[in-house]
């Protein structure tokens, strides 16, 4: 039992930042719209916790990026006008999926390019530590002096 009210307690208190993120007095009182807003906020980032959407985001950023958010909605402008709106003033970077486009390229392609170049060295690494070449066969003169060299005897 006691396990039980535990794990209900720990649910609760990871869940907590979720239900804080949007108090009530900055939700819409039109429910499709509070919809749209909270559809729109997950599609933004937090600029200051940069991993978390303004919908999740507990920072005062997210709060003030929400209310940005909801004006523009009850101003009747659409989803895309509000992403523009927000780009402008603080780049592609408030999006979660920034576009792909020429300022984002490097974005996009980074990780496969340091993919491509971890196995390119990867490969090259064990390339270079391949078999050495077999010896090549002593002539009968080196191997009569090499055996006197191991016999100690310096005559030979």
């Amino acid at each position: 039992m006691k396990a039980l009210v535990l794990v209900c307690l720990l649910g609760l208190w990871g869940a907590a930042p979720a239900f804080a993120a949007t108090s009530p007095d900055e939700m819409l009182k039109d429910p499709a719209l509070e919809a749209r807003a909270r559809d729109l906020g997950r599609e933004l980032r937090c600029l200051v916790c940069q991993n978390q959407s303004i919908d999740d985001s507990d920072a005062e950023l997210a709060h003030d990026l929400r209310r940005i958010v909801r004006q523009q909605i009850r101003a009747g402008a659409s989803d895309i006008q509000i992403k523009d709106y927000l780009v402008a003033r603080y780049g592609d970077f408030v999006l979660l999926k920034p576009p792909f486009k020429a300022t984002t390229l490097l974005l996009w392609l980074g990780p496969l390019l340091v993919l491509l170049g971890g196995g390119a060295l990867a490969f090259a690494q064990t390339r270079g530590r391949r078999a050495p070449p077999e010896a090549a066969e002593l002539s009968a003169d080196e191997r009569r002096r090499l055996d006197a060299m191991l016999t100690g005897d310096p005559g030979a």
